[in-house]
């Protein structure tokens, strides 16, 4: 079964029609048959974050787009904890030259423990570090 990494980019461009990537996301996904997706809290709060500044629908479908996520049995969400946190705050140390976010650290980190090689992104940083970005 393939896997695949999700970043904030793959859902936030999922969950909103006016957003310039979604008709591209949206087709794309519709190829993901037998695709596990892998994703984690840091990227689902990410995702939040962005969508707090919208109106109440908007945060709204963000808040059910979330429930769905971690019900849905072909996506894993790792969880956040001490330890992720103080892996990808090591690399960010490492790459401060890159503008790397914690995020995408903690994800690449996750990735690679997780031998995961493409990501659901258009994040040219996932390819500085050796991914397969599939946007």
């Amino acid at each position: 079964m393939r896997v695949l990494f999700a970043d904030t980019f793959y859902w936030i461009a999922l969950l909103n029609p006016k957003d310039e990537n979604y008709q591209t996301v949206k087709s794309f996904n519709r190829t993901l048959i037998e695709t596990r997706i892998v994703t984690t809290d840091e990227v689902l709060i990410e995702f939040l974050n962005f969508y707090s500044s919208y109106n109440h629908q908007m945060r709204q479908n963000a808040v059910h787009r979330i429930d769905d996520i971690m019900i849905n049995k072909m996506v894993r969400v790792i969880p956040q904890n001490r330890e992720s946190f103080m892996a990808g705050l090591s690399l960010y140390k490492q790459r401060l030259d890159k503008g790397y976010s914690l995020t995408d650290c903690i994800s690449m980190i996750t990735m690679r423990q997780l031998s995961i090689d493409e990501v659901l992104t258009h994040d040219k940083h996932f390819r500085q570090e050796g991914f397969t970005i599939l946007f």
